[in-house]
């Protein structure tokens, strides 16, 4: 198996697919020696190349755990080297527009399966890695008309071999989903963020007096730039939808305070409440 992508994700599946012993030999490719360096030290691949067709010449499956904006092209880049049959997946948080551009790149060479492993943080690189980051986390599995069966079931099998909970749905729904479920919170811990970078009051910084809550609430803003922005642009339909559904709860909330209407503002605070503490339990 070839990682293309040594990274949180890349090297996490890498390292634990080397421990669950699910392939022969794992190869780490990418565009950072030292990243790769790292990957190899760690014991997350057998071993790591930055040479296209050396990374594939003998892959049964290659996985893209690189940015969506670059898979297609790092598909037509290994398509010469890779021998007929070879299983292309991917670990992308958008499928829809991807999993096409895919099958199009991949076309004569081998079957092509979405996936999108919902775990993950703000850490990057191979020295983030952790073999265990998918045990118990769901792994969307988005099969369109035409997908290989067999192809669709060893790649299920790879997901729960290293502890994954495996579900399908079609590349649309799981972009309608993710878009309100992951890339909404990105885009808003983004604008908050934003929003009071180089603000002051009486002159003094408001992020000196940042507290815990507006450190976790803007975590995630931590994140790769070019990862986000290219699933931004991937998922802009749906993640604009989203946007238009969380500024009308947030002019809710916002018309409650200006109208000192207490009522309003306290079954809003206690609707979220209760919101949280759902989505706590399912953790």
């Amino acid at each position: 198996m070839t990682v293309a992508g040594v990274g949180l994700v890349g090297g996490s599946l890498a390292g634990a697919v080397r421990s669950a012993r699910l392939a022969g030999e794992v190869v780490g490719f990418g565009r950072s020696a030292a990243n790769l360096r790292v990957a190899r030290e760690r014991g997350l691949v057998d071993r790591a190349t930055q040479d296209p067709a050396e990374a594939v010449a003998d892959a049964d499956a290659i996985v893209l755990a690189v940015p969506v904006g670059t898979c297609p092209a790092l598909a037509e880049r290994f398509r010469a080297h890779a021998r007929a049959g070879t299983i292309l997946t991917d670990v992308g948080s958008v499928k829809a527009g991807l999993v096409r551009a895919l099958e199009a790149r991949w076309s004569g060479v081998g079957p092509v399966v979405g996936a999108h492993p919902i775990a993950g943080s703000e850490s990057t690189g191979a020295g983030a890695a952790r073999a265990e980051l998918f045990q118990g986390r769901r792994c969307i599995l988005t099969p369109i008309p035409g997908t290989d069966p067999t192809a669709l079931a060893r790649v299920r099998a790879l997901w729960e071999g290293v502890g994954a909970r495996v579900e399908e749905m079609p590349p649309a729904v799981h972009d309608e989903l993710l878009a309100r479920a992951s890339h909404l919170p990105h885009v808003v811990a983004c604008a908050l963020a934003a929003a009071v970078d180089g603000t002051q009051v009486d002159g003094r910084v408001v992020l000196d007096y940042a507290g815990s809550g507006f450190r976790d609430t803007t975590r995630i803003a931590g994140s790769p730039a070019e990862l986000w922005r290219d699933i931004a642009l991937a998922n802009a339909p749906a993640l604009v939808a989203a946007l238009r559904e969380f500024r009308a709860a947030l002019d809710r909330l916002e018309g409650a305070i200006a109208s000192d209407d207490a009522p309003a503002l306290e079954a809003a605070l206690t609707l979220a409440q209760a919101v949280r503490r759902r989505l706590g339990r399912t953790e």
